[in-house]
């Protein structure tokens, strides 16, 4: 009841919202010879705003609804960039933009920019965070989760190839105790078929990466840190569209629109589709054959039941930079998957015929606004209701080998499964999901450069699962289940000694209820009485931090941040799912952790022809009930379905460093390290006996990580106005062991993995064609529990852009 009367009363406040006086800015974007250039970045900025647009296909650039005030204008295209300053004073403003340096032999390399940019104001606001750009990237054939491997502090967990589930480790946390959130929504709120891999480059302004500490308008329980995707805004009247094709019969498409009308009515669609086989080659200790006599033999194999598609798109439709509203969207997102499952949580005994089929349907409604009701009010509210459907299909009953063969017995008769299919007993499982989820944000200047914010969250979560190979006595006796969350947040931001010195407080109030309702037989009276047993479980928690930065001088900073988090048990945790090989553990604690980040970041500095910058910062964690796939110390007889458990103590420490250097903006290098060790930390259990592995790095974690990247751009090759970038990637990943047990057979090898790609970028900037070579050496990579990634594979990409409607 508390949550419907606060969503009317939004809505009565969003009606009755007081229009603010907004004005006009547009103009034409020309080079140093005067011609018109399409498809040039302009941003305007200050101290609060920051919007993108695009010029089109005749220069021009329009800005609405714009406030009194100074800002920046910034434009730039592939490499070139210059600024001036305006003033909005009461009236519309032409403001015409010319780059100089594009199509001259004038040069930027003298140039400050000295406006404060939306990565630099997030990295120097105390948080330990860094924000990746993504605009190279949207030209090459890369993927969003790509880029995130390659950003410090960061490693991307992937259980194989394209559509395996993925997870994110960040200084020494991962899986759940990650959040991922697109423009601050949850991701999970659009079904597991829409990842970040979903979302090209080319619709990212930028992501933001919080590690250990987060703030509050991501309001979740992010114990390790968070993930935030920001999309592109401002733009108007677009359309962007690209395929790529590569090596495993993969096949990638997307597009995504926008168009604006001069009175806000704003429309935006977009879409993805993903095809492979996934038929790449693996090796190893896993891979092998097993003889009618028993005999084991190693071999060299290609995947067999492991292909993947997807396909989802998402519309939304609404007004922005109106007076009543700077973002008021409702849209339908919707998206199906079909993906085979080649092996357990290992890779021991290959899977043929057991596949997952899903679906998820979202409605949402998203609404943004500064200025709400009294100057210095900024209020943000989004709602979504969910509908996901998954089908599970595991019938066939025998056993197969990695040459994709029926292995034989001594007879050469096939040899059946334990329990009549791949993983247990046949099943037809379909699963339907129906998830609801409110958000609210308030942030209130009420003194200059103090604000005071609020944010809450809900969500509720409703699950029925419906074997169809049970009987339908059977099926009357499955388990219903659901989860409901809240999570309050109340923050106090300030700044001091003219900004240099910024502080973030905050505290969090979590709640969380799991119920499961299962109908069993009582004997009353003599007769047998089907009844419902509930079994719950609650939570209650809270949480605290505090983020500081200092500014010593306009390029050195340091910062500090501190937390104590609470991340509580996921549905999938808790109730199993059958699709990733995760057992039900509904008796999960919630996990507890007090992270403390210390770093500095100097530059970036410019020196004629240079520009570098540095930064580096260590961690500590201190944890309570770390949530964790459980590992198997059974060498000979590796579990193929898991449940998640709780490790009761465990310790992280480590550092991380990144290095950026750049030659007239031509040449871009670099480089980044990170280490931490991850100790498992109780002594004794509760009976009074040691524990066997005290003080052991916990496994399964890839604990050393460096990466290096080294782009070049040549222009005017082949063609007048051209662009042509070359890139070179490497990854580095030290050995870790993915069982208790330190042996050799359950180590992993070092891994080095080179890419090599390049980006051709015809003169008129819409057209670009890229090509990439990934892991050219076909060196062995590997991750969750020595599951091994494709080898040597080779992508080509199109890329348009059309800016005229």
């Amino acid at each position: 009841m508390y949550f419907k009367r606060f969503f009317l009363i939004t809505l009565v406040l969003i009606v009755a919202q007081v229009a603010n006086a907004q004005y006009k800015l547009s103009g034409t974007v020309f080079d140093g010879s005067g011609n018109s250039l399409n498809n040039a970045e302009v941003k305007l900025v200050n101290s609060t705003v920051s919007e993108t647009t695009l010029s089109n296909t005749e220069g021009k650039y329009h800005f609405s609804n714009i406030s009194n005030g100074s800002y920046q204008l910034i434009v730039s295209i592939y490499g070139y960039k210059e600024f001036i300053n305006i003033e909005i004073a009461n009236s519309d403003l032409s403001q015409d933009l010319v780059l100089f340096s594009y199509n001259t032999e004038e040069s930027l390399e003298d140039m400050v920019i000295n406006f404060v940019s939306a990565k630099s104001e997030i990295e120097k606001s105390g948080f330990a965070v860094n924000v990746i750009e993504t605009k190279d990237a949207a030209l090459r054939n890369i993927q969003t989760n790509e880029l995130l491997d390659r950003s410090v502090g960061v490693r991307v967990r992937q259980n194989g190839g394209l559509g395996s589930s993925v997870n994110y480790n960040l200084n020494g946390l991962s899986g759940n105790a990650i959040k991922i959130f697109v423009d601050g929504i949850p991701i999970s709120t659009y079904g597991p078929s829409f990842s970040l891999n979903s979302i090209p480059p080319a619709l990212i302004e930028r992501i933001e990466v919080y590690k250990g500490v987060v703030p509050i308008y991501l309001s979740e329980d992010a114990l390790g840190g968070a993930i935030n995707v920001v999309l592109k805004n401002g733009l108007r009247n677009s359309l962007n569209a690209s395929l790529s094709y590569g090596s495993f019969n993969t096949t990638q498409a997307n597009f995504n629109g926008i168009m604006r009308r001069d009175s806000g009515f704003t429309v935006k669609a977009s879409g993805f589709l993903n095809n492979t086989d996934n038929d790449y080659e693996v090796w190893g200790n896993a891979v092998k054959v097993t003889m009618p006599n028993g005999r084991e033999e190693n071999v060299r194999a290609k995947r067999f039941n492991d292909s993947y598609r997807s396909i989802g798109g998402q519309v939304e439709a609404g007004f922005t930079d109106v007076s009543w509203a700077d973002h008021f969207f409702v849209g339908f997102n919707a998206s199906d998957v079909y993906n085979e499952i080649q092996h357990g949580t290992y890779m021991r005994n290959p899977y043929k015929g057991r596949f997952v089929e899903s679906e998820s349907q979202v409605i949402s409604l998203n609404y943004k606004k500064e200025d709400f009701l009294v100057d210095g009010l900024k209020f943000g509210f989004t709602a979504t209701h969910s509908n996901r459907a998954e089908v599970v299909n595991d019938t066939v009953k025998w056993v197969y080998n990695w040459l994709g063969e029926q292995s034989l017995g001594l007879n050469g008769e096939p040899i059946l499964t334990q329990q009549g299919a791949q993983q247990g007993a046949p099943t037809i499982l379909h699963s339907k999901r129906k998830i609801y989820s409110l958000r609210a944000n308030l942030a209130y200047e009420f003194l200059p450069n103090q604000v005071i914010a609020f944010n809450q969250l809900y969500n509720s979560f409703d699950r029925k699962d419906n074997d169809e190979m049970k009987s339908i006595l059977e099926r009357n006796f499955i388990d219903t289940r659901k989860m409901t969350k809240s999570i309050s947040s109340f923050a106090y931001e300030a700044k001091f000694f003219d900004s240099k010195f910024k502080t973030n407080f905050f505290t969090k109030i979590y709640n969380q209820k799991i119920e499961k309702f299962k109908p069993v037989l009582k004997t009353e009276d003599g007769q047998s009485v089907r009844v419902i047993e509930e079994s719950k479980n609650q939570f209650n928690y809270v949480g605290y931090g505090g983020a500081f930065s200092y500014l010593i001088r306009p390029a050195i900073i340091v910062m500090a941040s501190a937390e104590k988090a609470i991340r509580m048990p996921s549905e999938s945790e808790t109730f199993g799912e059958v699709g990733e090989n995760i057992v039900e553990n509904f008796g999960l604690k919630a996990e507890v952790s007090n992270n403390f980040n210390l770093g500095f970041k100097i530059g970036p500095y410019k020196n004629t022809n240079h520009s570098f910058s540095f930064g580096a910062s260590g961690f500590f964690r201190d944890t309570k009930d770390k949530i964790s796939k459980r590992i198997n110390s059974r060498l000979n007889d590796a579990e193929q379905v898991t449940p998640f458990e709780n490790l009761q103590k465990t310790k992280t420490i480590g550092y991380e460093a990144e290095f950026t250097y750049i030659y007239k903006e031509k040449l871009n290098f670099l480089i980044n390290a990170t280490k931490f060790n991850t100790l498992f930390n109780r002594q004794f259990n509760p009976e009074g006996k040691q524990y066997d592995y005290y003080n052991q790095q916990v496994p399964n974690e890839p604990f050393f990580t460096i990466n290096a990247s080294v782009q070049y751009m040549l222009k005017d090759l082949v063609q007048k106005n051209s662009i042509l970038n070359l890139y070179y990637n490497y990854g580095y990943v030290e050995s870790f062991y993915v069982n208790w047990l330190e042996v050799e057979q359950y180590r992993t090898l070092d891994q080095n993995i080179h890419d090599v790609g390049l980006s051709y970028v015809f003169p008129n900037k819409q057209f670009v064609l890229s090509f990439d070579a990934k892991n050219i050496l076909n060196n062995e990579a590997y991750d969750n529990f020595a599951v091994q990634k494709p080898g040597r594979a080779f992508y080509m990409k199109i890329n348009y852009t059309f800016n005229k409607f």
